[in-house]
C-alpha cells in the first residue's frame, strides 16, 4: 500500500481527491499586480496551489546561452533577447514574500520550483509545503539532494527522463532519508501531439517506485487532466494564464479561469465517480427497480382457483410484483382471486 502525501493539511494519494496546482510560472510576466490578480483567480476557481519558478537571471542561464539567444521570430512570445526577459520575468525576492502573503490571505498554498540551492533556502523561509523539482533537473543531483534534506514532500516532474534517470533521482531524495516522493508524469514538449502523451506511464510509475503518482501538463484545454484523473493521477500540475491571447513565455499552452475551474470541479467528480473495486447496486438504484424491472403479469383475465400455466404469464413493468426470476414458484399454482388482463402478480394472489 503506498503511503499518503501531507501537503499541509491536504491528504494526497489514493483515496483522496485530486490536488490541483495551478502554475504560474513566469506568467505574471513580473508584474505583481498581474501575480496577485493570478493567485486570486486560481483560488477563486479552487486549486489547493499555485506555483512559481524560483530562477534569477545568473542562477540558470550560462553566459553562452544568453550570447546565442539575443532575438526571435516570434515577438509575441519573446519580446526581447533572453536576458532582458530572463531579467523581466524572475521574481526577486522581496517579491516572493509578497507572492506569498498574497497567498495567504487567499488561502491557497504558496509553492515553487527552485533552480539553485540558494532558491531553495529562500523558499524555506517561505515555509513552502512542498518542493517541485522540474523536469530539467532530474539529473541535477546534488540539488535534488539539497532539496531532499529539507524533509519535505518532494514533487519532480519526469518529462525528458529516461526509467533509469527517473530511478537515480529517486534513490537520491531517498537516500537523504526523504520518503516524501511524487512523481509526475509529463511530456516536455509545448503543447505534445496526443501520440507521445502516454497517460498509461503514471501507472508504471507508480508500480515501479511505490509513489503516488500524478501529471505535469502542457496539452491545450481540460481534456488531457481530466483523463489523466480518470487514470488515478493524484496530483494535477497546469499552467495558469488569465488570458491566453497574452504576451510571454506559456499563456498560449495555459488554462484560462474557466478551464481551470473545470478541471478542479470535474476533477472532484470524476475521483467521486471513480468509487471502488468492490460491486454495490445504491439505494437509489434498489428504488429504481420498482421501476424499470419487469414483474409478472396475467397475460389474460384467470378467474378464482385457476391453475396457472406458463402461457398464462408474461413479463412487465414494473417491477413491483413477482419477478420473471421467480415464475417456476407461480406455474402450477392457483389463483386466490379474479385477476384482470395485464395486472401485475402479487404473492397474495397466489394460493
Amino acid at each position: 500500500m503506498i503511503k499518503t502525501l501531507k501537503l499541509e493539511n491536504v491528504e494526497i494519494g489514493t483515496g483522496f481527491s485530486p490536488y490541483i496546482i495551478a502554475e504560474i510560472g513566469s506568467n505574471h510576466n513580473g508584474d505583481m499586480h498581474l501575480c496577485r490578480r493570478l493567485i486570486d483567480a486560481a483560488a477563486d476557481a479552487g486549486a489547493h496551489a499555485v506555483k512559481f519558478q524560483s530562477w534569477s537571471d545568473t542562477s540558470l542561464i550560462a553566459e553562452e546561452e544568453y550570447a546565442r539567444n539575443t532575438e526571435y521570430s516570434d515577438k509575441k512570445r519573446h519580446f526581447g533577447p533572453l536576458r532582458d526577459m530572463v531579467k523581466s520575468y524572475q521574481l526577486t525576492p522581496a517579491q516572493h514574500v509578497e507572492a506569498e502573503a498574497h497567498c495567504r490571505k487567499r488561502e491557497i498554498a504558496f509553492c515553487s520550483t527552485p533552480f539553485s540551492n540558494d532558491e531553495v533556502d529562500l523558499l524555506e523561509t517561505l515555509n513552502v509545503p512542498f518542493y517541485k523539482i522540474a523536469s530539467m533537473d532530474v539529473g541535477h543531483l546534488e540539488l535534488l539532494k539539497h532539496v531532499a534534506r529539507k524533509q519535505k514532500p518532494v514533487i519532480v516532474s519526469t518529462g525528458m527522463a529516461t526509467l533509469g534517470e527517473i530511478e537515480r533521482a529517486v534513490a537520491t531524495v531517498r537516500g537523504e532519508g526523504n520518503e516524501q516522493i511524487a512523481l509526475l508524469h509529463c511530456v516536455s514538449i509545448y503543447p505534445p501531439e496526443y501520440g507521445i502523451i502516454n497517460l498509461r506511464n503514471m501507472e508504471m510509475l507508480r508500480n515501479a517506485f511505490g509513489v503516488n503518482v500524478g501529471f505535469s501538463d502542457h496539452t491545450l484545454g481540460v481534456a488531457i487532466p481530466l483523463a489523466a484523473i480518470a487514470l488515478g493521477a493524484s496530483i494535477i500540475e497546469k499552467h495558469f494564464t488569465l488570458d491566453q491571447d497574452m504576451a510571454g513565455w506559456d499563456h498560449a499552452i495555459s488554462a484560462n479561469p474557466a478551464e481551470l475551474r473545470v478541471i478542479v470541479a470535474e476533477g472532484k467528480n470524476i475521483f467521486t465517480a471513480l468509487g471502488d473495486h468492490r460491486r454495490t447496486v445504491s439505494p437509489a438504484e434498489i428504488e429504481k427497480r420498482k421501476k424499470f424491472r419487469r414483474s409478472l403479469v396475467a397475460l389474460r383475465a384467470l378467474p378464482s382457483g385457476h391453475v396457472i400455466r406458463a402461457a398464462d404469464l408474461g413479463a412487465k413493468r414494473p417491477g413491483t410484483g413477482i419477478s420473471p426470476e421467480d415464475i417456476q414458484y407461480v406455474i402450477g399454482r392457483k389463483v386466490a382471486r379474479d385477476l384482470k388482463l395485464d395486472q401485475v402478480l402479487c404473492w397474495d394472489d397466489l394460493q
